[in-house]
């Protein structure tokens, strides 16, 4: 078995050479393969599964028709090890399976994805994006910038699948294309974020804020943050991008500076720039949050968690190198080392201003476009779909859908929709990923914001059975089902159930948040036809 990570001549020479990938019809196979087709290698595939139980079939076809990928369904025949010179196994396969000892008594040139990484090195600049809450529209956002600008983005492919984990975001740093934006999530598991950042070898990084979430029993807030504090680390050279109205955020920055021994704003010793963007905005309430040095701060907040702050350690808000002001409905004032520019956008919301911001930065900073593209491609940004998505009207109320999850991304999508909707029927379709505790922060920044709240997952309901007693919440039968499946937290059922009671309601608009209300936007959307049959 070859365990060299640091030579590259497995891929040096790639005529004649047949790589075999065995799982082409998971993800981390699908890709991998990809990655090695992208540099002119011939792959051959198998799997298990049939060619209609593929299901990312999809993403290989124009490789197939391209002749570049020969694929063996529905079984690992001797053809597949004698023809491969090399051979990528899953990251999941046991070395204890039939096909790893197979391959072992064979003696073949065994390739696992790590080495493919290590030798493989991305050909192209790389950023990455993270953050509890608006990576996902902040790194769409900039791979449209990059588009308008004529730059060719590399793409996971894979339909309905964020893919901002596991080996999923090295891998894509390494397809075709002319640049690569990647969003890295992680699970709040100490150690995941900071391999996931070194296999992807960006030398840009955005991150967006540190708000609670993924936070496990044995866990505190300021160890989770301490994780995302690797993301900080990584970068002793580069570019870091931060959130500045962050307290916790631009805690790590300082700490991390202030251990390379430099008070210097924009650069360490090391050579990283450090670049801050914030907003300047009133505050719409107060807020509490944890400042790095443990304290307990106040924060003048903007949005959920963010805002202004002074701690008595001596950490305060910095003046941010690009500040967004004059926020309207629509628009907003870029504040830039060279000058001040206008942007409007056709999404709505605080935070998105933020999220526009942190993308607008990179583009300006790192991929060097110029503003009128940029200008350009903001106006010109539908949004990101479950992201405060319209659905339709139904007898006057408007329904939105959210794939709010977490504490603070409740909290921030809710004081934006009570901006533009007076009356708001809230429907919870969430099981915290934080525990009991993550599902009665939910449900009480829904019951503080909203004017009614329907529990419609099994856990937002029993948080307001045991906790919350507030006429504004309205109970379901269906939600008396017990459901929960990874980070998924209601049923069809329960989502639709809910619906209708937030419908029932005298409000401007209905809200369905949670990843169920996004999984299930289809159900959502075909439900006025079903309640029409039943002239409900």
């Amino acid at each position: 078995m070859n365990k060299d990570n640091t030579s590259s001549n497995h891929f040096n020479e790639t005529e004649n050479e047949i790589y075999g990938v065995i799982g082409i019809c998971g993800i981390v196979g699908n890709i991998a393969a990809r990655v090695l087709m992208d540099r002119g290698c011939h792959v051959l595939g198998t799997d298990m599964k049939s060619d209609d139980e593929c299901e990312f079939k999809y993403a290989l076809k124009k490789y197939i028709q391209n002749q570049d990928l020969e694929v063996y369904f529905s079984k690992h025949p001797d053809s597949f090890f004698s023809r491969s010179k090399y051979i990528i196994p899953p990251p999941s396969l046991s070395k204890d399976s039939k096909v790893f000892m197979k391959m072992e008594k064979i003696e073949a040139n065994i390739l696992d994805v790590d080495t493919l990484l290590n030798e493989i090195k991305p050909d192209k600049p790389v950023l990455c994006v993270t953050g509890t809450n608006g990576k996902t529209t902040t790194t769409t956002l900039l791979k449209h910038i990059c588009k308008t600008a004529g730059l060719t983005t590399t793409e996971h492919g894979f339909r309905n699948l964020q893919g901002n984990i596991d080996y999923i975001p090295p891998l894509q740093a390494r397809l075709k294309g002319d640049v690569a934006v990647l969003e890295t999530g992680t699970f709040g598991i100490p150690g995941d974020l900071k391999r996931m950042v070194e296999r992807c070898q960006p030398s840009c990084g955005i991150v967006t804020n540190i708000t609670p979430d993924h936070i496990h029993d044995d866990q505190d807030f300021l160890s989770y943050a301490s994780i995302k504090g690797t993301f900080i680390e990584y970068f002793k050279k580069g570019k870091l991008i931060v959130n500045a109205d962050d307290p916790t955020l631009w805690g790590l920055v300082e700490s991390y500076r202030s251990t390379s021994n430099n008070q210097n704003v924009s650069s360490d010793v090391n050579g990283c720039e450090y670049i801050s963007f914030g907003v300047d905005y009133e505050a719409t309430k107060p807020g509490k949050k944890k400042c790095i040095c443990g304290r307990e701060i106040q924060i003048k907040e903007t949005i959920s968690g963010v805002g202004y702050y002074n701690c008595k350690c001596g950490l305060k808000r910095p003046e941010p190198d690009y500040l967004a002001g004059n926020i309207g409905e629509d628009s907003f004032t870029l504040k830039t080392p060279e000058g001040d520019v206008q942007f409007k956008m056709k999404i709505k919301g605080l935070h998105n201003v933020y999220n526009a911001t942190g993308s607008i930065v990179a583009a300006i900073e790192f991929f060097k476009i110029d503003l009128n593209t940029i200008k350009k491609a903001v106006e010109s940004f539908e949004g990101v779909s479950g992201r405060m998505e319209y659905m339709y009207t139904y007898n006057g109320s408007e329904v939105i859908v959210d794939y709010g999850h977490n504490p603070a991304g409740v909290g921030t999508v809710l004081r934006e929709m009570k901006k533009i909707y007076k009356k708001l029927a809230v429907v919870v379709t969430i099981s915290s990923e934080s525990g009991e505790s993550g599902d009665l922060e939910i449900l009480q920044k829904a019951v503080e914001i909203g004017d009614f709240i329907v529990p419609a997952s099994f856990y937002s309901r029993q948080a307001a059975e045991k906790h919350i007693s507030s006429p504004k919440i309205i109970l379901t039968d269906e939600s008396k089902a017990e459901f929960k499946a990874g980070t998924l937290g209601a049923t069809s059922k329960q989502v639709l159930e809910g619906l209708k009671k937030g419908l029932e309601c005298d409000v401007d608009a209905v809200i369905c948040l949670g990843e169920a209300a996004f999984k299930y936007k289809e159900h959502i959307k075909s439900l006025p036809c079903h309640l029409k049959e039943k002239n409900i």
